[in-house]
């Protein structure tokens, strides 16, 4: 498996489209539910298949990514063939996960208080989608890049 199996709550949002994918598999929904009751291991890799198919197309149209910490923020513009990074530090005492502290970092970019750093590097071995679920899978978002665009024409 590539990345991880979806949750029930996805499986279950996505139930029309795994039906279609059961169906590509030739496998109709009869045959479904005694495959889910008798065979568990190949229910699992079938499961494991499609999960892989949705989340290979979710990042493949993922451009931007952002995490979110009480004072700091790391945005993420995902290229082709390389990342870039604006990494954002608050050095004085503000929550930047409420709504009035990231306000005052939108409204007060260029504060003394708010540091700002910039970089790119190509992604490693491994290919872009496998480096963009890994920081989703540490707790970033995947973003339309407003704020990403925001800061990089501050800083540029």
């Amino acid at each position: 498996m590539k990345y991880r199996q979806l949750t029930k709550e996805q499986f279950e949002s996505l139930h029309e489209d795994f039906a279609r994918f059961l169906a590509t598999q030739s496998i109709d929904a009869k045959e479904w539910s005694q495959i889910k009751t008798e065979k568990l291991d190949v229910a699992e890799e079938v499961m494991n298949v499609f999960s892989d198919v949705v989340w290979d197309d979710v990042l493949t149209k993922t451009n931007y990514v952002e995490h979110f910490s009480k004072t700091s923020v790391n945005l993420f513009k995902c290229d082709a063939v390389e990342i870039h990074r604006i990494a954002i530090k608050i050095t004085w005492d503000i929550n930047l996960l409420e709504q009035e502290g990231f306000e005052w970092l939108m409204q007060n970019p260029m504060d003394n208080s708010v540091e700002i750093f910039r970089g790119s590097k190509p992604y490693n071995q491994e290919d872009r989608n496998t480096e963009i679920f890994d920081l989703i899978e540490k707790g970033s978002s995947i973003s339309k890049g407003e704020i990403f665009e925001y800061f990089n024409q501050l800083v540029s």
